[in-house]
């Protein structure tokens, strides 16, 4: 494994532990919020945030604006749903049903970035997929369930479009018009939620998340940049174990034994198949190398004959 890619996996893993604090910090939404207002507070208060960062960068300027602005649409309409599934589902639903993300990263990579997907990483993704079904059980399944599987779609496309940004442009750029391009679409869907409804405590709860949020997309940003998307993707499952653990500690939540075989499937494949297959080119590297000395050790003798 690369440089590149073993530094954009770290940055990954990094920034789940904060995407995994941001699912926790939805369940500590107020009985009756919405997830309309509750997104709508969020973006503000994230505009707000960034804003002394995004000032003191100077290169607030973009030649990519339309590139932002179908990203933080998206972005929003994903947002909605994942804030739905996270009220209404237990955190480690959620939260597997979300981490089919990376499969399609993986996916579409390969059909719409031409990424080339190994034969080990067609295998990681399947084995993912395997583990995602099995700590989801099929029979519970609902609508929200579904809803949540859009908003991993929207993350996936998302993330995809990072690739399209310069390195060149200032990350604060993709944070600030991520969050303010989306607010008038974020304004038309709390009319759809029965109109703006915001207490004390949800501003609370949406400063707290945001800071988690703002975090994890600073990881991402730099994270998709040193790698393509193919190669690191499969780092974000580590998400789900950080969630798992949350789940335990401040909600009472574990996973019986037939779903840690299912995180296992998730997570271990990334990182055992890897190193099986390097492994194994190496060895058999090593037996080219012994089979095509005795041939040298002739020749030299014929030669010096």
């Amino acid at each position: 494994m690369n440089k590149a890619v073993m530094m954009g996996m770290g940055l990954l893993i990094l920034g789940n532990v904060f995407s995994a604090l941001y699912d926790v910090s939805v369940k500590w939404l107020p009985d009756g919020a919405d997830a309309a207002s509750f997104l709508l507070v969020r973006q503000c208060l994230s505009v707000l945030m960034v804003l002394p960062f995004w000032l003191a960068s100077k290169n607030t300027a973009t030649k990519h604006f339309k590139l932002h602005f179908f990203r933080s649409n998206l972005g929003c309409i994903g947002a909605v749903c994942f804030i739905m599934g996270l009220m209404m589902l237990p955190l480690a639903t959620a939260s597997a049903l979300f981490f089919s993300g990376p499969i399609m990263i993986m996916v579409m990579g390969a059909l719409f970035l031409k990424e080339k997907v190994s034969p080990v990483q067609w295998a990681t993704i399947t084995l993912g997929f395997i583990g995602i079904l099995i700590l989801l059980r099929p029979s519970e399944i609902n609508w929200y369930g579904v809803i949540v599987l859009v908003a991993a779609f929207t993350f996936a496309v998302g993330q995809l479009t990072l690739k399209g940004l310069p390195k060149t442009e200032c990350p604060t750029n993709a944070l600030m018009y991520y969050n303010l391009l989306s607010i008038p679409l974020v304004l038309v869907m709390t009319q759809l939620f029965g109109g703006i409804s915001i207490s004390w405590e949800m501003v609370g709860v949406a400063l707290l998340s945001n800071t988690f949020l703002l975090t994890y997309h600073w990881f991402c940003v730099l994270a998709y940049r040193q790698a393509q998307a193919s190669d690191i993707a499969i780092a974000e499952y580590t998400g789900l174990l950080f969630c798992v653990f949350l789940g335990w500690l401040w909600f009472d939540e574990w996973l019986d034994a037939l779903s840690w075989f299912g995180a296992a499937l998730i997570v271990l494949p990334s990182l055992v198949l890897p190193w099986l297959v390097a492994k194994a080119r190496k060895l058999s590297k090593q037996a080219k190398a012994l089979d095509v000395l005795p041939e040298t050790e002739v020749s030299l003798a014929k030669t010096v004959d």
